[in-house]
């Protein structure tokens, strides 16, 4: 799996982080996520499922 984020369409909801914290983590100054991890262990790819699902504008992008 790999990992994107279009940080353009972020609003800084904090879902991802929650869902994934250490694949995803939000700048300081706004709120915007961060791709910490863009090709996540096994352990974690259903909490980035989760995370890019609950994402409420769509800006985590997965790839199989």
């Amino acid at each position: 799996m790999k990992v994107t984020a279009d940080q353009e369409a972020c609003c800084g909801s904090g879902m991802c982080v929650a869902r994934a914290e250490g694949v995803f983590d939000q700048r300081e100054e706004d709120g915007v996520v961060v791709v910490l991890d863009s090709a996540p262990p096994p352990e974690h790819v259903e909490a980035v499922r989760e995370a890019a699902a609950v994402c409420p504008t769509g800006a985590i992008h997965l790839t199989e």
